[in-house]
């Protein structure tokens, strides 16, 4: 960081540390013993697409490279702001393998230039209180390196207090974002 950068306030981004999907596996066995939440075996990546051909290309290597796994269906849909989501969905849930095909694309697509683009990717869990069913997205916001829970209800509503409840169950075993307006909601993600 040079000179100016300190005097107008300029800091450097948070450098995404992609490995860190790889503990999601651990802290879900925590997130199962304290909460009772299940992985679903969903799981999605987002993105902003760039134009040209080296875009279109890195979203055929990543089909390529997904479809070597059986065991993942891989689709994409566009959301009305303009993102991309590559979600992995497996019919036998494996959370080990989806969280290898999630860093998969997220490393394809850095590895190409477009890291830039990467928004966040998103695990699915599922749980039930009182026989009602409950949805948890575990969020890695990738410019930040860090995650966050996101509990949405019916109606457009999150349910702040369990999110609150992993933060705390999770925070010795992820990188938890510590920003809580930065926990902002995924209403239209495929996941959870």
């Amino acid at each position: 960081m040079g000179f100016l950068d300190v005097l107008l306030g300029r800091t450097k981004p948070v450098q995404p540390n992609l490995d860190v999907l790889f503990t999601v596996p651990p802290a879900a066995d925590t997130l199962q013993a304290a909460l009772g939440f299940a992985p679903t075996g969903v799981g999605t990546v987002c993105f902003k697409p760039a134009e040209g051909s080296a875009s279109a290309q890195s979203q055929r290597d990543i089909r390529e490279l997904l479809d070597l796994d059986p065991a993942l269906d891989v689709s994409a849909s566009h959301d009305e702001f303009g993102y991309t989501w590559i979600t992995c969905r497996q019919s036998t849930v494996d959370l080990p393998a989806l969280m290898t095909g999630l860093h998969a694309i997220n490393a394809t697509l850095a590895d190409a230039g477009f890291g830039l683009t990467l928004l966040c990717t998103v695990i699915g869990f599922r749980g039930d209180s009182d026989g009602q069913p409950r949805h948890l997205g575990l969020v890695y916001l990738f410019k930040r390196g860090t995650f966050y829970p996101f509990a949405p209800t019916r109606d457009q509503h999150r349910d702040t207090a369990l999110e609150m409840q992993v933060r705390a169950e999770l925070g010795g075993e992820l990188p938890i974002e510590a920003d809580l307006q930065r926990w902002f909601p995924i209403w239209n993600a495929p996941v959870p």
